[in-house]
């Protein structure tokens, strides 16, 4: 079980590697797990915007480094928790929720004449979830998904990495939208505060899911009892890229919320966090070699997830956007 009574007191990431999930994990074992963490109540973290970030960031860190599957739901659902916080709103009681709010190829929901419709791509927990926050065009609609015009098309995720996550493509068919479904005022959804809040969480997950692949080089090299100086060199290079994400996630949690402009810290603190897990990616199988790539499942699966998950990172894009950001703001650091 996972608790979040004893936080580490330097940094968000515990010195011992958690206890793993048994294997073979599948979508509903995920789901169980996920249901196990709510109602045990390590789903209620503390919310942005009331000091508690570190707290936070670091349960999603120590999810993210059991499991990247569970991780992605259970900070789908804690996100909307928030928004609907900061919203003014209360969850419903006993649901689980997700944020659908993919655009992408052309897809996304739309709201016409007081109806839902559209395709949403990239949807996690598409079964297991009882309800979603979806962004159609400049609203944000809090659904059902016992709606029977919620249409889901699990089929449409193919990925090896995140598997186990419930993904897929979902069609929304004319749901009806009530006044007390839709979520804050045109345009709100992006333009709040907590947007760039969630988005230092989801990197918080991130960093969780490169420790659990740092935990398995570090597991396999006990395990064959050798290390040589090369395999040492990607360890140390490892250790570096991983403390060095944790340190900036640390920082951001400590100023974003007092920053005069708060998505700029989460962009340079996301920014930091892929590179570290491209580093992890890169060193990772260098040292290893090929056998536990095609003998421990755990950790083929690990490095799978985290090159899937990380992607939620756009790049060249988000990187050129960051760059926009320096340069508007005529600083040279």
């Amino acid at each position: 079980m996972i608790t979040w009574e004893a936080r580490p007191a330097h940094g968000l990431l515990e010195t011992a590697p958690p206890k793993p999930l048994p294997l073979p994990r599948s979508t509903a074992s995920i789901g169980g797990d996920l249901r196990t963490l709510y109602a045990a109540g390590a789903l209620d973290l503390p919310q942005p915007g009331t000091g508690g970030l570190v707290g936070r960031w670091a349960a999603l860190a120590a999810i993210g480094r059991i499991d990247l599957t569970l991780a992605r739901l259970a900070e789908g659902h804690t996100d909307a928790v928030a928004i609907l916080g900061e919203a003014g709103l209360t969850p419903v009681p006993g649901a689980l929720y997700g944020v659908w709010a993919a655009k992408s190829g052309g897809t996304g929901a739309v709201l016409e004449d007081g109806r839902l419709g559209g395709t949403v791509r990239f949807c996690s927990g598409l079964s297991l979830l009882d309800r979603a926050l979806v962004a159609a065009g400049d609203r944000l609609v809090d659904v059902d998904l016992t709606d029977p015009g919620v249409q889901r098309h699990p089929d449409t995720w193919q990925a090896v990495g995140m598997d186990a996550s419930d993904s897929g493509d979902v069609v929304f068919d004319g749901i009806l939208v009530s006044a007390d479904t839709l979520i804050g005022p045109p345009d709100w959804y992006i333009g709040r505060p907590g947007f760039a809040l969630g988005g230092g969480g989801v990197a918080a997950v991130w960093l969780g899911g490169a420790a659990g692949v740092f935990d398995g080089v570090v597991a396999y090299l006990r395990e064959t009892g050798r290390a040589d100086d090369h395999q040492l060199a990607h360890l140390g290079a490892m250790h570096a890229a991983l403390r060095s994400a944790e340190t900036l996630l640390l920082h951001a949690a400590g100023t974003i919320e007092q920053a005069a402009d708060p998505w700029h810290v989460a962009s340079t603190c996301r920014a930091g966090v892929e590179h570290a897990v491209r580093e992890i990616l890169d060193h990772a199988p260098r040292l290893t070699g090929a056998s536990p790539l095609g003998r421990d499942r755990r950790f083929a699966q690990r490095l799978a997830d985290l090159g899937v998950y990380v992607r939620q990172h756009h790049a060249e894009r988000d990187l050129a956007a960051l760059g926009r950001q320096v340069l508007d703001a005529g600083e040279s650091v």
